[in-house]
């Protein structure tokens, strides 16, 4: 995986107002930049919609790898059958489940130089992962247009 071709996506489990077209966009137009590599959490509807869409987006762009990023080993994958990889982190057996999921999300965006996100309010886990993003100066598009810094 070679950061300055990998993209995560970023945002709340409950993604009402985002649709499926929005985020495609958004994922043509990052390959078209070179973007080979997207990243998920697997957690939430924003997630999944993300890692389906790029699991489409396959049929048209073979090149492209859709990959799950776990936190810990009993983690449960919806339709693992669409992600090209899963990764789980060397060291994450040392965190308890719950510091796990940050752990994660702070590992995905060290090892991405873009992000799709759906971040519409300022609390959170999908914000704290935002400001990360922010902070680290990944290209961002916010589909949800929260801006806080």
């Amino acid at each position: 995986m070679i950061r300055e071709k990998t993209a995560l996506f970023i945002g709340h489990s409950d993604c009402f107002g985002v649709s499926e077209q929005d985020v495609k966009d958004e994922v043509i137009r990052l390959i078209r930049l070179g973007v080979t590599d997207f990243l998920s959490g697997g957690q939430g509807g924003f997630d999944r919609l993300c890692a389906r869409c790029v699991y489409e987006l396959q049929s048209h762009f073979p090149e492209i790898k859709n990959i799950l990023v776990i936190p810990y080993l009993s983690f449960t994958v919806f339709n693992p059958d669409i992600f090209d990889e899963i990764v789980y982190p060397d060291g994450f057996e040392q965190y308890h489940f719950k510091a796990a999921i940050g752990k994660r999300n702070r590992y995905m965006v060290d090892h991405a130089a873009f992000a799709i996100c759906w971040v519409n309010h300022g609390w959170g886990g999908a914000v704290q992962t935002y400001e990360r993003a922010v902070k680290q100066q990944l290209q961002i598009v916010n589909l949800g247009r929260y801006f806080p810094l």
